[in-house]
């Protein structure tokens, strides 16, 4: 692949994950501030897995036969990116509800679109993908340090008179908002949100064109029931099934850690930056995925991934009082993440069909950011609501045992059931299309 053009897709992946990584992590612990009730809080935070659902239905379709990914990418990011801007400004559930739906219903199939626009452009997609898509993680990383500075008690810091650089800076990290401060300034997270997505719209323009693919003679005209059918084979099947438990459990981390974090003494200009420890391991996973991928091939390297979170609920679980491990443990995200999450893109865009590839994306889509995140969204406020009113501390070894359970059960029915078909030579694969 071209450099200028790895380069650009590098850039746009920085830009892609950067707009989520923005507001995600500290809404959980801002919706309650706003007054919103449990249920409300779920209808917000349900608006992207509801996103990502009808994305499968209706935006992946523009994508994969009807519309240039590149265009698409630009319209979406536009008007999502105003919405998102809108949010800082909105304190009522009905507007901010409103808002954060048309942001997602936008933003969520630019996920995908960004994937096939990568794909469209590699050779070896083993070899290529990870190193373009370690531009998310770092994204995501650039996202969250700067509020290290946003997220400051500044009058405390002006009050101290530091001297000298460092002094300054031993200050400033060590006097986070709290409280209402913190709430009050989290509505920075969706400013900086929604001028990376306008940037990204502009961008998007510069990106290679990548043309929509007709539906090839005889073939379904919508592409994601093609994609829908190939579920009837048992090894997709079963990998679809895992997919959701392991988004689930990836979606319990976001709803709890930052609030967990706050609760055991992290300052709120940190809970961000402690939580994006794994995307920054995610970084050196992403460059040995292609490795781990010969060695260990499809079933244990995605198993690896999913053990990963059980590890981690375990040491929240089991360990809360030992602050240091529980920041370290945070390292296993990223090693999730890449072995799990990015490893499933990878094979879907070698063992699916060519004319139905972005909708096959789309259909692992719907569980990675839909069903698995539409189930975590409805029961976590909730759930989390209750541990507060009860006890801070012993009801998380319950919740977090929920979501380590889930993972040991997932990675047992990976190594016992997923049995992809052998590849046959470099670049050629049984696809689900014509496996027997």
């Amino acid at each position: 692949m071209n450099k200028a053009i790895r380069f650009k897709l590098f850039l746009m992946m920085v830009l892609e994950f950067f707009i989520w990584g923005a507001w995600l992590p500290l809404i959980f612990g801002y919706l309650p501030s706003l007054g919103f009730s449990p249920s409300e809080q779920s209808w917000i935070l349900n608006a992207f897995p509801l996103a990502a659902i009808v994305g499968m239905f209706f935006s992946n379709q523009f994508a994969d036969r009807n519309f240039a990914a590149e265009r698409f990418l630009s319209f979406s990011h536009l008007v999502g990116g105003l919405a998102i801007l809108g949010l800082a400004f909105t304190r009522s559930f009905w507007p901010f509800f409103s808002l954060m739906l048309i942001h997602c219903l936008l933003y969520v199939p630019t996920i995908s679109i960004t994937n096939s626009i990568a794909f469209a452009n590699m050779k070896d997609a083993q070899k290529e993908f990870g190193l373009v898509r370690m531009g998310g993680t770092i994204g995501w990383i650039l996202a969250a340090w700067p509020f290290t500075f946003i997220l400051v008690d500044w009058e405390k810091v002006k009050a101290a008179n530091p001297q000298g650089l460092v002094n300054w800076l031993g200050t400033v990290f060590a006097n986070g908002l709290s409280g209402e401060a913190l709430q009050h300034g989290t509505t920075w997270t969706y400013i900086v949100s929604g001028v990376a997505s306008l940037v990204l719209a502009g961008f998007s323009l510069t990106l290679p064109h990548t043309p929509p693919k007709p539906a090839a003679a005889g073939s379904e005209s919508l592409a994601w029931l093609e994609a829908a059918r190939l579920l009837k084979h048992p090894f997709v099947l079963v990998l679809w099934v895992v997919t959701f438990v392991d988004a689930f459990v990836h979606n319990c981390y976001f709803n709890w850690t930052g609030t967990f974090l706050g609760s055991i003494g992290i300052p709120g200009n940190w809970i961000m930056p402690v939580m994006s420890i794994g995307q920054i391991a995610e970084i050196l996973t992403m460059f040995i995925l292609g490795a781990a991928l010969k060695t260990l091939g499809w079933r244990a390297t995605m198993t690896v991934g999913i053990l990963g979170h059980a590890a981690r609920f375990a040491v929240f679980a089991f360990l809360p009082e030992m602050k240091g491990l529980i920041i370290a443990v945070n390292i296993l995200h990223g090693i999730c993440y890449a072995f799990f999450f990015a490893t499933v893109y990878i094979f879907v865009d070698e063992y699916f069909p060519k004319d139905v590839r972005a909708s096959a994306q789309g259909l692992f889509n719907v569980m990675i950011l839909g069903i698995g995140a539409l189930v975590a969204n409805s029961v976590c406020p909730t759930l989390i609501q209750k541990t507060f009113t009860v006890d801070k501390v012993t009801n998380f070894k319950g919740l977090f045992l929920v979501p380590c359970g889930a993972s040991l059960l997932a990675a047992v029915a990976l190594a016992l059931f997923f049995h992809p078909p052998r590849k046959t030579a470099p670049g050629v694969s049984g696809t689900p299309a014509t496996a027997h």
